[in-house]
């Protein structure tokens, strides 16, 4: 059954129906979790930060990895973010840590996206010209690809008059309807921040932080714990192929494809969430050792066994024994063989 929302046309199906139902009954249950899992979240949320800045910077092109992110926040020093990556890296984790700590406190206004958007773009050098303020030139959305190669994605709305319409009637609109469920619309206001695309840079990863910040005020905290655009950088190839084919339809474009491929993604998440929960759980019983080698392992993805057993003062035979063990019980992945073997956080 075709639908009208806001200025587009969606699917209501069976299976968007269903989908909305599962992502709400784990939030039902969600308060009662989160009281009996709070030691294991904290470790959880520090985890899933540097994921989600690290995700979330490469997808638009950076080349740090999450060990190196996570590098970059513990010695932070502002006065030394020399090079492009660094200062969108630490730019993004103050918008988002923001957004985490004070979502109650943020409006949906043209003046706090504008806000978001000068704290993420506030260390990038080449930016000064434009952060916090909606785009001059009009922008098409590009997709970047590890091999410098960019291919353009859509074109977006008109810089200026048209730019600010579109935004005023979007936030109208979101802050009116009473109608619409609530992850529906926090799809659709992601969808249509990107297709008006209204800063000159930024704009996907403000899109990012604006899908956390809309969940967060619609009362799911759990986002907090689990990295949504860790995912979306695992499906980086099907995010940039569903916001085409929803594109070429404008105007009033069906964006059913978007909405199912955004519900899929915290459909996946919540259940990565839980599949933490219960690894900690294992974790409970683990000695001293293995538990300091799963922590060094979360904060240190990529490490290697040698690199592990120096840094904790462990020997390396101790290491190598208790590293198998771990894998079985599905905390930790391998990858690579000889030297190159390392390890990461299941």
């Amino acid at each position: 059954m075709e639908n009208s929302v806001f200025d587009f046309k969606i699917d209501l199906d069976w299976k968007l129906i269903r989908t909305i139902s599962q992502i709400d009954r784990f939030d039902a249950s969600w308060t009662t979790i989160e009281r009996r899992e709070s030691q294991s979240l904290k470790q959880l949320k520090s985890i899933a930060t540097v994921r989600s800045v690290g995700a979330s910077t490469r997808i638009e092109g950076s080349k740090m990895s999450d060990e190196e992110v996570n590098i970059l926040l513990q010695e932070l020093d502002i006065t030394k973010l020399e090079d492009r990556d660094s200062q969108e890296v630490v730019g993004y984790f103050e918008a988002f840590d923001i957004i985490s700590e004070s979502f109650n406190e943020i409006p949906i206004t043209e003046n706090s996206l504008k806000n978001l958007h000068n704290i993420l773009l506030k260390y990038s050098k080449k930016d000064g010209w434009h952060k916090g303020n909606y785009k001059q030139p009009s922008s098409a959305v590009e997709a970047n690809y590890p091999d410098g190669t960019k291919q353009i994605v859509f074109q977006t709305t008109e810089a200026g008059f048209a730019t600010e319409d579109a935004m005023r009637n979007l936030i109208n609109w979101y802050e009116n309807d009473s109608e619409t469920h609530p992850l529906v619309k926090c799809s659709i206001f992601t969808y249509e921040f990107l297709s008006i695309h209204p800063f000159q840079d930024g704009n996907g990863r403000l899109s990012r932080l604006i899908s956390t910040l809309l969940l967060l005020k619609k009362g799911y905290n759990w986002i907090k714990y689990v990295s949504f655009e860790h995912e979306i950088e695992n499906r980086k190839p099907e995010y940039y192929k569903v916001l085409r084919s929803c594109q070429i339809q404008r105007p009033n474009e069906n964006v059913s494809d978007w909405v199912n491929f955004f519900f899929d993604a915290l459909k996946n998440i919540q259940e990565q969430l839980m599949q933490k929960l219960e690894q900690n759980g294992v974790e409970i019983q683990l000695s001293p050792k293995e538990k300091s080698i799963i922590t060094f392992i979360g904060n240190n993805a990529g490490c290697k066994s040698g690199e592990i057993a120096k840094k904790l003062g462990i020997p390396s035979p101790t290491i190598k024994r208790l590293l198998p063990d771990l894998i079985e019980k599905n905390l930790i992945e391998k990858h690579g063989i000889g030297p190159g073997t390392n390890y990461s956080i299941k």
